[in-house]
């Protein structure tokens, strides 16, 4: 990335400068520009640029005044902070925990402005940056000659003790005519920025490049994205879960928010299947239910799309309102994806399931055959395979004639169960639910150290009819939050910031990557692009952002780790599979350990200029909707075209994905 050096500019003028979208990053020089602390204050907490407060002691009052600015600025909302390494040590040592507690990012620097010394001394100059607490360090001496230069970028091959790598550490480059080409060099080697004028007249050393020298030497050919005021489409989570609910109401339900997705379409029919009527206009369902009761319908056969959720949702809503056995039927990828562990968990509660076709194996596939009433009473149930069979249980025992206890362990998509239950109320149907996990579960609502919970549901209830308004989908959004954290920007409307999907986890992997994460008092949800860097996550609750998180991985200098592999294989395709298969296509470097995928990323600065694009040539999408994202997000950086085989299966989610995206593509 290139951070604007800015000095001798007014609070206006600071403005000004930052409201250019091609200024990606900035450094505020506190020293030089005449900003009052309200200024400084605003400055650093209002803007959406990633900026570095800097403050030489030497051109300030004292090194307490110096420590004071910067200070402010970190407490205000500076992502870096720069206190040069000849800072007094106790002032060194405190600044380092209130930038800890204030969530802002050292840079320790060390300045030589006649030589650049030898290996030795520069090597010992590295190691005092980290050991005073640096984040990143930042190295820069005057070159005055070809072998200054060399020695400057050699400390990029530097392995230092309990650092593993100095990939997105490192700033490390040379003043002078003879040091200009490492401005730009090291960028390649894994700087995560560099630094330019505005313009000749106000560069801050001698050889600085000024921004847009650097952004064409940078760019050449480059695409950015830049998408602004894009709505998301319904949540399919909610919108099948509402859909189904309205259908086995007493009355006319109205929900909002609606859009067409072939997962919601094929929930419509369903409903009209099992008698519901259903009216659409535009963004508006109106659905009038029927009053559905225990062994009250008489089918013989449904049709679920391709949608595993509402096959999950259908099985034991089915097996409860039907008098007699049925056929549950599907298409497309939903005919290759074995159902887990659905076959033994309906067993518990009386009802029998077996495959439709003469497919050979013990797996359980649709077509498939249901045999037996749903009986209440009491069960324990994994929830390792997922959430989406236990949603069906919890949507259909409450008609059950008397009361159920249900006991989930090992819970995976926990965030989605509790999406049902919210439907559920909506509904007019009551559940009850416990946790079991340790301390942490309990402080801070971590969902992966659950280990069980248990839900009491009374029997005998119906459903009422309800207005519901259908949450934008957070797991469509992630592929242009993303996207605008690599790339450019973006901004997302109509997504609820206290929405329970799961998938919203992608602004905490996204801040934790180092994005800039904003919401608009219109409630637009923003990110903006800035330095990225290795991030751990656990998507065992989240598993549809794995695709797109592994694209976001390969632009995080370091290597990421992904847990939750094992929850990839039903999916649209076999998920992890297919990823790897991805990225390995695409040369990058990644495995998988266990639950755990690991991926080695780089900078897209530095892939630009080591010429380690990412690969194009064909893909394929494995007839998978999320995969088809994934691999759009990731064309913008490859060499040549990524031309995927079927991106029409993008519809099964998101239909106007292709147009929308296309829309925030520009040149750089």
């Amino acid at each position: 990335m290139i951070c604007i050096s800015i000095q001798n500019k007014t609070y206006g003028e600071i403005l000004e400068i930052l409201a250019d979208p091609k200024v990606e990053m900035a450094e505020i020089r506190l020293d030089r520009c005449p900003l009052s602390d309200e200024e400084i204050a605003d400055l650093f907490g209002n803007s959406d640029t990633p900026l570095i407060a800097t403050c030489r002691i030497s051109e300030v009052a004292s090194p307490a005044e110096s420590e004071r600015l910067l200070r402010l600025a970190a407490q205000s909302g500076a992502r870096f902070a720069d206190l040069e390494i000849e800072a007094p040590a106790p002032l060194s040592k405190a600044f380092q925990k209130f930038c800890h507690d204030s969530g802002t990012e050292i840079i320790r620097s060390y300045h030589n402005f006649d030589c650049t010394p030898s290996e030795e001394e520069l090597h010992k100059a590295l190691a005092r940056c980290f050991r005073y607490g640096a984040d990143i360090a930042k190295i820069v001496t005057t070159c005055n000659d070809a072998q200054d230069a060399s020695r400057i970028e050699s400390l990029y091959s530097l392995v230092l003790e309990d650092i593993d790598s100095l990939q997105g550490k490192l700033i490390a480059f040379g003043m002078g005519e003879y040091g200009r080409s490492t401005r730009l060099d090291c960028l390649r080697r894994g700087a995560p920025f560099t630094y330019c004028a505005l313009s000749e007249a106000e560069a801050t050393a001698p050889g600085q490049w000024t921004g847009e020298s650097m952004r064409e030497a940078l760019y050449p050919g480059s695409r950015a994205f830049h998408a602004g005021g894009i709505v998301m489409p319904a949540s399919k989570s909610f919108a099948q879960r509402a859909i189904l609910a309205a259908a086995l109401a007493d009355g006319c339900s109205h929900l909002s928010g609606y859009s067409p997705c072939g997962d919601t379409l094929a929930a419509i029919k369903l409903a009209r299947t099992l008698g519901a009527e259903v009216a659409i206009d535009g963004t508006d369902l109106t659905i009038r239910g029927i009053a559905a009761a225990y062994c009250s319908l008489d089918l013989d056969e449904v049709h679920c799309g391709e949608s595993g959720l509402l096959t999950r949702l259908t099985i034991p809503v089915l097996s409860a309102i039907n008098s007699h056995p049925f056929t549950l039927r599907g298409e497309g990828t939903l005919l290759r994806r074995p159902l887990n562990s659905a076959a033994a968990i309906m067993a518990s509660f009386g009802v029998l399931l077996s495959n439709a076709s003469s497919r050979e194996g013990k797996e359980l596939f649709v077509p498939l055959s249901a045999k037996g009433s749903l009986i209440p009473g009491t069960a324990e149930v994994p929830g390792s395979g997922g959430s989406q069979l236990i949603s069906g249980l919890l949507m259909s025992l409450p008609l059950c004639k008397s009361d159920s206890e249900l006991s989930v362990s090992d819970p995976k998509s926990i965030p989605y169960m509790y999406i049902t239950l919210d439907v559920l109320r909506h509904f007019g149907i009551k559940t009850r639910s416990e946790m079991e996990g340790d301390a942490e579960l309990l402080q801070n609502q971590d969902w992966s150290s659950c280990s069980a919970i248990n839900f009491k549901i009374k029997g005998s209830q119906r459903y009422k009819a309800a207005d519901f308004p259908i949450e934008g989908d957070w797991s469509a959004a992630a592929n242009f939050l993303v996207a605008g954290a690599v790339y450019g920007s973006a901004e997302i409307l109509g997504l609820d910031a206290k929405s329970l999907q799961a998938d919203i986890t992608i602004l905490d992997i996204l801040v934790d990557a180092g994005a800039v994460v904003s919401q608009m008092e219109d409630g637009a949800v923003c990110v903006r692009k800035a330095p990225l860097e290795a991030f751990t996550v656990d998507l065992n609750n989240a598993p549809d952002l794995f695709p797109i998180a592994a694209i976001l991985a390969v632009f995080c200098a370091g290597e990421s780790r992904l847990a939750g592999v094992g929850r990839l294989a039903s999916k649209e395709s076999d998920r992890a599979k297919a990823i790897l298969e991805m990225l390995t296509q695409m040369g990058v470097e990644a495995s998988v350990e266990g639950d755990v995928m690991l991926i080695e990323g780089e900078s897209l600065s530095s892939r630009l200029l080591s010429g380690r694009r990412l690969k194009g040539g064909e893909y394929t999408s494995h007839h998978d909707h999320r995969m088809v994202m994934a691999l759009k997000v990731a064309s913008l950086a490859a060499e040549s075209p990524i031309v995927i085989d079927d991106e029409a299966c993008v519809g099964k989610s998101f239909p106007d994905f292709l147009e929308l995206f296309a829309k925030g593509i520009s040149e750089a």
